[in-house]
């Protein structure tokens, strides 16, 4: 007889007895996914620096992008299709490859996700102060991130049903705010025409060259998408994980897309003064354009909306990063595992999400100290998110040249080679275009990315050999090829 999803994903977690509910459906995964991927919030944050360091053709990097992580999602689809299991990358890695390899890509992606939430409540907290007017310090704005993450900490301890239903609210700001206002400035506010799309206006690197500066600015989209992952992270909360978490992935990026696209159209092409943006004229060029085209009071609603979709975002993130502390924790894998494995009445598990609040307040006080580091923190957090991709994309690789066929509900079949090659060429040039030295005047400012990667990367290592964590845990392991005959030899039942 053939298993029902929840009966199939049993023997594949950990011997831990703490389970959760399920009672996100795919709408919700899906808003989910979206809300933590968040076109506004990339948007809003590097529209001027990509359209200054490469003028209006900056916008094709969204679909540069879009393009190169949907096939990503391709593989991750397959991956959680055949392993459905609370924590996404860790779980992944752990039974495509090894304990080992997967307590590193998962402690880089866990420090990658910390930094992440920190940047998205830092750039809320400047949409906050722009509504209250209470005047922007980095004291003001470390006490508002703060509040913000503890906020957000609250609703989601408050149940995972409540976490769904603001991630479709969030979904919906997120609409409002990115495809809405994108196609009301194109219909009625446009006074540039489409093909300055393909218009550099005398944008020029320091080497003379519009490819170098073209190149630089990479970051827009490859900041943009990432996040479709949380829609795996959640597996064990999913109806129906097998089928339902790959079409929620692939939908986050489309809409993604098409979203990021409208609406940094719509700020290109309604802008009088688009020039001037390009040479870096205009600071804060989206404020001005919103203020012209809808006035004080349809700006000062639109910021109200995209707080929501921030807030929204941050929540995403801590559900994300709070169950793959849980799914660390469940394996033994971090010191205090046993307190941070257990799930509330709630079915959340509140430990994991408290220390997923704290260390981000942490890295806010940090920031404090630093405020102009939080440019630079954010592409650590970027690139650490793009090498734990990469290694999950890497081992399903290993795993399908030595004859493994993924025999999950949802699979791609002859392609996935294919796909998984092509996933794997594009991460290694996103990579490579993040580890790029950025501008500044000294070594720490140059390559704090690496740096900061060499030092999560090195702790990781240094703990992983004094403490062995790996060790601790009698979870599955590189079983990628046998668990897929189980379930084919289960299907013929």
């Amino acid at each position: 007889m053939e298993q029902t999803p929840a009966k199939k994903t049993e023997h594949i977690q950990s011997d831990n007895k703490e389970q959760f509910t399920r009672s996100i459906g795919l709408v919700s995964n899906f808003a989910l996914g979206f809300t933590y991927l968040s076109p506004l919030t990339a948007v809003y944050s590097l529209f001027a620096l990509a359209v200054t360091l490469a003028g209006p053709p900056a916008v094709w990097w969204i679909l540069i992008v879009a393009c190169g992580q949907l096939l990503v999602a391709l593989v991750f689809g397959e991956v959680s299709s055949q392993y459905p299991i609370t924590g996404g990358l860790y779980p992944w890695a752990r039974r495509l490859w090894g304990k080992k390899y997967a307590w590193i890509a998962a402690w880089i992606y866990l420090w990658a996700l910390v930094v992440t939430v920190t940047s998205i409540a830092e750039y809320t907290a400047t949409f906050v102060e722009s509504l209250f007017k209470y005047g922007q310090t980095p004291m003001t704005m470390l006490i508002t991130s703060a509040v913000l993450l503890l906020m957000m900490m609250a609703i989601n301890m408050s149940g995972t049903k409540n976490l769904a239903r603001v991630a479709r609210i969030g979904f919906w700001c997120e609409i409002v705010s990115v495809i809405a206002l994108g196609i009301y400035l194109l219909i009625f506010h446009r006074t540039q025409p489409f093909s300055v799309i393909f218009d550099s206006m005398g944008v020029m690197a320091h080497d003379g060259s519009y490819t170098t500066a073209f190149m630089s600015a990479a970051l827009m989209g490859l900041f943009m998408f990432f996040g479709f992952e949380a829609c795996g992270n959640v597996a064990e909360e999913v109806q129906n994980p097998g089928k339902k978490i790959p079409v929620a992935m692939i939908l986050s990026i489309v809409f993604g897309a098409i979203s990021a696209i409208i609406s940094v159209l719509g700020y290109l092409l309604s802008s009088p003064n688009l020039l001037n943006i390009v040479n870096g004229k205009v600071a804060d060029p989206i404020p001005a354009i919103l203020h012209e085209a809808l006035g004080e009071t349809g700006a000062t609603v639109f910021i109200v909306i995209a707080i929501i979709a921030m807030l929204s975002c941050i929540l995403s993130l801590q559900a994300a990063l709070s169950r793959l502390i849980f799914s660390f924790s469940r394996d033994k894998m971090l010191p205090g595992s046993e307190w941070m494995s257990k799930i509330s009445k709630n079915s959340v598990p509140d430990n994991a999400m408290i220390v997923s609040c704290l260390l981000p307040v942490i890295v806010c006080v940090c920031v404090y100290f630093q405020p102009d580091n939080l440019a630079r923190i954010t592409a650590f957090a970027v690139i650490g998110i793009y090498i734990s991709f990469q290694m999950v994309v890497l081992a399903a690789m290993r795993q399908r040249l030595n004859g493994w066929k993924p025999a999950g509900e949802w699979t791609i079949g002859g392609w996935g080679t294919l796909v998984n090659g092509l996933a794997l060429a594009y991460g290694v040039a996103a990579i490579w275009l993040l580890a790029q030295p950025a501008e500044g005047s000294t070594f720490l400012d140059r390559w704090t990315v690496l740096i900061g990667l060499a030092i999560v990367l090195g702790t990781g290592l240094l703990y992983m050999a004094i403490a062995r964590p790996f060790g601790r845990s009698s979870a599955p392991e590189n079983d990628a090829i046998a668990y897929a005959d189980e379930l084919k030899a289960r299907e013929s039942y």
